[in-house]
């Protein structure tokens, strides 16, 4: 397990869409994933106050253009620790840092147009984005029974990245956990409780995706593996990804996906080769070749053992 140095491929001439911020190529379980959950890892409002109102003013204008947009709250990604043979097996360890963001945040730092001057000149990775919203997204490499990769083609109807190919995912949810504000985590006598409650949903909430996006049952998938965490390029989205086995072979599943919950937000599932993906991959948001990536350097690692 190790933490990427993004200077490693900062100079490449062929410098991929996205920064692998984590890299877990022995995969993780929730035992070994951590969480600490408090507002010093919230966003910090930009001191430029018309970039700052931007947020609001952007906001205001796609809730005009549709009214039916949800600002819903959202784990925010600041950084993490590695405690490598941290536990009483010697087994790797990894810490997540979080906070509180919320859709309508997003929106107006990350995707806003001016995305990048809401980012700071540092090395530092938590300082440079200490101004955007950065919610954590994830994303599941799921394999069939038979080998093959389960992708999405992304509707032409989805806000971000229409008709691209995508891993199932979405979002840790706070409100899963009963989180609405930071006062709730101040509020209660356990922060520990809290803490592993968050940690258990970074993995169930992926299992929640799969469920949803591609109809299998969820007791047909085994328990995911932490890989990783990917970040794109192109305005600082952070996901973590996990690999998840499927004991169902492709053709069961593409029977299953007829009638997913959430099938609206895709036109197609593939199940593919190795080789398929590799063709697939650039027509992918930065954020899901990075987490390819981290799916090629998981399936190497196991070559290696």
């Amino acid at each position: 397990m190790e933490k990427a140095n993004p200077e490693q491929v900062g100079d490449c001439p062929d410098r991929p869409p996205y920064e692998l911020l984590l890299i877990c190529p022995s995969g993780l379980s929730p035992s070994q994933v951590s969480v600490v959950f408090d507002e010093a890892y919230d966003r910090i409002p930009h001191p430029a106050i018309a970039l700052e109102n931007s947020v609001s003013e952007i906001w205001d204008l796609r809730v005009q253009q549709n009214s039916s947009l949800f600002n819903g709250i959202k784990f925010r990604y600041s950084g993490q620790a590695l405690l490598s043979g941290a536990d009483s097996n010697h087994l790797p360890r990894v810490c997540l840092h979080l906070g509180l963001t919320d859709y309508r945040t997003f929106v107006g730092t990350n995707l806003n147009p001016m995305w990048e001057k809401f980012l700071v000149p540092s090395e530092d990775d938590r300082r440079k984005c200490q101004h955007t919203s950065s919610p954590l997204g994830n994303g599941a490499v799921v394999e069939t029974s038979d080998k093959k990769i389960l992708v999405l083609q992304r509707s032409y109807n989805v806000g971000e990245f229409p008709g691209h190919y995508v891993f199932p995912g979405g979002h840790p949810e706070p409100e899963a956990v009963g989180i609405v504000s930071h006062q709730y985590a101040k509020d209660s006598n356990n922060a520990e409780l809290i803490s592993n409650r968050i940690s258990q949903e970074m993995f169930d909430s992926i299992i929640r995706e799969a469920v949803e996006e591609i109809g299998v049952p969820a007791t047909t998938l085994c328990n995911p593996h932490f890989i990783g965490i990917s970040r794109r390029d192109l305005n600082v989205r952070p996901a973590a990804f996990f690999f998840i086995k499927c004991n169902l072979q492709s053709k069961e599943i593409q029977q299953f996906y007829s009638r997913a919950q959430d099938g609206y937000e895709s036109t197609q599932l593939y199940t593919v080769s190795m080789n398929d993906l590799e063709i697939m991959a650039p027509k992918m948001p930065g954020c899901h070749q990075g987490g390819f990536a981290l799916y090629k350097l998981m399936v190497e690692a196991a070559k290696d053992t």
